[in-house]
């Protein structure tokens, strides 16, 4: 009965960090395109603001 009860509480957890592992991967991603996208929106006022110059 412990041992049993031993594994399902194991499994669980690892089910429960692995889960929080894959979370994470989609967020990072978001956040990189997210840093990328900003970087091209000063590179591009910086390109107007030169040939208005």
């Amino acid at each position: 009965m412990r041992k049993t009860f031993a594994i399902l509480l194991m499994n669980l957890v690892l089910l429960s960090g692995a889960s929080v592992l894959l979370g994470a991967c989609n967020t990072t991603a978001g956040a990189g395109q997210d840093v990328s996208a900003a970087g091209h929106a000063v590179t591009n006022s910086a390109e107007k603001v030169k040939s208005g110059l």
